[in-house]
């Protein structure tokens, strides 16, 4: 129960620091929002997938022989 929790603080903080660098970088106007847009995408499957861990159906997107 701990460690999927602990799995998701780890990614928000993780893709909070890359929205947070996006946002202070100075790039032309379409590249933040689609690199936003993937953030969001990327927090929305693993939260998905750790959502599906709680319940036991498959080995999921971040869980595999290839993280261990």
């Amino acid at each position: 129960m701990i460690g999927p929790l602990i799995q998701l603080l780890i990614l928000a903080l993780v893709l909070g620091v890359v929205w947070w660098v996006v946002t202070l970088i100075p790039l032309p106007p379409p590249v933040p929002r689609i690199v936003q847009v993937i953030l969001v995408v990327i927090f929305v499957v693993a939260l998905i997938d750790i959502l599906l861990g709680f319940s036991g159906v498959g080995v999921g997107v971040f869980r595999g022989p290839y993280l261990r």
